[in-house]
């Protein structure tokens, strides 16, 4: 099939849904200026005191790593804070938000991403189920309670170069301690996910009420596949972008094969040409 005429029939998908449910990994965040992480080369470049150091991302994003070097950990986690709240999520954000306010049920929002983009782009934050947690929540790093909060009065100060927190470390409301990203990291086990399973409950029962369910999903990658595995269970037509792994597994579903922004960009001219 061609790719005009693949484009066709993602359009004509999503012309009959009745609701739209948006997947996306970090090749969602990429358009707009954010890093992806994607290998170890491509962290260090991003974080060059980190790759000095021969610290990998797995490495830094791990409790671990607060434990013995929170102004390090913080500095990483900081400066990531800092850039999602400055950056302007790209055109394809309001593009995705027009076509779920086009459906009778409208849409709702998977993902792995940490940074906020999508309530940044006017998704409504009870319409989100960020699966790995929110880099704009904190909670104690010893669990001492389950209290989750948001880091909005937290402003980090960050020597860049040095990948180190020269501010006042976030502390708990609680004991006083060190609190940490709510967020899933690596070998976590003290993570509070309460903000994402009530997410999770709300996306299901919208997905209950769902019956003609469109997916579209945008740079979720295979090496951490929890967004790719969410949208094939789905009970709908799959929608994958994706610029270096886009097959799907089978018949109901279609392939794009090019970067987030264009994707959409091309599903919405391409739903303008069946209009006109």
């Amino acid at each position: 099939m061609t790719e005009a005429a693949i484009l066709r029939r993602c359009a004509e998908a999503i012309r009959r849904a009745d609701g739209l449910l948006v997947t996306a990994g970090a090749g969602m965040g990429v358009d707009s200026g954010l890093p992806d992480f994607r290998g170890t080369q491509g962290f260090w470049r991003a974080y060059p005191a980190l790759g000095r150091a021969r610290i990998a991302f797995e490495s830094i994003a791990s409790p671990a790593a607060f434990e013995s070097h929170p102004r390090l950990a913080w500095g990483f986690y900081g400066h990531r804070l800092a850039l999602y709240r400055r950056t302007v999520p790209h055109e394809g954000f309001a593009i995705l938000r027009e076509f779920g306010d086009a459906m009778p049920q409208g849409s709702f929002v998977f993902t792995s991403n940490v940074d906020g983009q999508f309530q940044k782009a006017g998704f409504p934050a009870d319409r989100v189920c960020e699966v790995h947690g929110s880099l704009h929540h904190l909670q104690c790093l010893r669990g001492c309670s389950e209290e989750i909060w948001p880091a909005d009065a937290w402003a980090p100060d960050v020597d860049e170069e040095a990948c180190h927190l020269r501010s006042a470390l976030p502390v708990c409301h609680s004991c006083g301690g060190l609190a940490r990203p709510n967020i899933l990291m690596f070998g976590d086990w003290g993570w509070i996910d309460t903000r994402t399973r009530l997410q999770d409950a709300a996306l299901r029962e919208w997905m209950g009420r769902t019956k003609r369910l469109v997916i579209i999903e945008i740079g979720a990658g295979s090496a951490i596949p929890t967004v790719r595995y969410f949208g094939e269970a789905a009970r709908g037509t799959l929608i994958r972008i994706n610029p270096t792994e886009p097959e799907v597994p089978n018949e109901y579903g279609f392939s794009l094969r090019m970067s987030g922004l264009e994707g959409i960009r091309r599903l919405r001219d391409a739903l303008h040409e069946r209009a006109g």
